[in-house]
């Protein structure tokens, strides 16, 4: 299936991103601005702008509207707080949808703060990260529980974003697992895509994607000796893993499919590569592509994001400009 072909099928599709929906802040600061505190003496970093933009769930969710999805959602839980009213807005601005959001006071809404120097271009201070580090207490997961279950119909892709790198605060629990499992058993005609960072061999039934060192990690929690061995323990669809320059390899019942990339000389920046790349394959799946065709596809759509400054997305006229179909 060409890209043309995709591209055409997109605008007939609505995607869900499941989990963890951050705000990503891109502070510039003026390194001439740097006086020392008078009551400490610290330097200070002196912000002179600031840009949001959804991140990590919220990046997917840009791509897939980038892309020209009919409707695209999140479902979420962020804080009763400041930062949780600019990633409402900035969802809002992109044309996502942010009703499905818990908010729930007593958390923080996910935010990773990005600080760049405005002379060089280049983030070259620590990141200041909000995080949550509980878990969710039982009354937000259970709406979060309730919700998914009652959208799960009106989307065609449901997409989940598992970002969360320790075991605690992340919105994937293993109660929302294990309905994800069983709604995929059921609405077997609905596209489930998970991307994991830190618990890819915990999800069963549905299609699992991680990058080469995410699914290494995996492999080595569980002793399976390589992805295929770890496709084989998912009873998954497919199981996907993404290798930077190399491209990707899927892995299925018939063994695994290595995918090439779409060369890039220099690549910009390659934050947010996996989750375009996710958006990409989730939605060309969707549209009726092979798994082989959708992991191209899916590269296709990681090429052009990479040759952006941030997270980029890729609109369908770069898309057919990159195909060479």
């Amino acid at each position: 299936m060409t890209a043309a072909a995709i591209l055409s099928a997109i605008p007939k599709l609505s995607a869900l991103v499941v989990g963890d929906i951050c705000l990503d802040r891109w502070c510039t600061y003026d390194p001439s601005e740097a006086e020392p505190s008078r009551e400490t003496g610290i330097p200070r970093i002196a912000v002179t702008s600031v840009e949001v933009t959804p991140g990590a769930g919220g990046t997917v969710a840009n791509n897939l509207a980038a892309l020209g999805a009919s409707r695209v959602a999140v479902l979420g839980a962020v804080g009763d707080d400041g930062f949780g009213y600019e990633l409402e807005r900035a969802l809002t601005a992109r044309g996502i949808s942010a009703e499905l959001l818990v908010r729930a006071p007593g958390i923080r809404t996910f935010t990773y703060t990005k600080v760049i120097n405005g002379q060089t271009g280049g983030e070259d201070c620590p990141r200041l990260d909000f995080i949550n580090n509980v878990p969710l207490v039982p009354a937000v997961e259970r709406q979060l529980l309730d919700r998914l279950q009652s959208a799960v119909e009106q989307f065609d892709v449901i997409l989940v974003s598992d970002q969360a790198e320790t075991g605690r605060g992340g919105v994937v629990t293993p109660a929302i697992r294990y309905l994800l499992a069983d709604l995929a058993a059921a609405y077997r005609e609905k596209i489930f895509f998970v991307d994991s960072r830190s618990r890819m061999e915990l999800f069963r039934g549905v299609i699992v994607k991680g990058n080469e060192q995410e699914a290494g990690e995996a492999c080595a929690r569980i002793g399976a000796a390589d992805a295929q061995a770890l496709y084989e323990t998912l009873g998954a669809p497919l199981l996907v893993v993404t290798r930077g320059p190399e491209g990707a390899s899927l892995h299925g019942r018939l063994g695994e499919v290595r995918v090439p990339s779409n060369p890039v000389g220099h690549p910009v920046d390659i934050c947010g590569a996996g989750d375009s790349f996710s958006a990409g394959a989730a939605l060309a799946l969707a549209a009726g592509a092979s798994p082989l065709d959708s992991a191209r596809f899916g590269n296709l759509i990681a090429s052009i994001t990479i040759m952006k400054k941030g997270t980029g997305t890729a609109s369908p006229e770069e898309v057919l400009a990159n195909a060479g179909d």
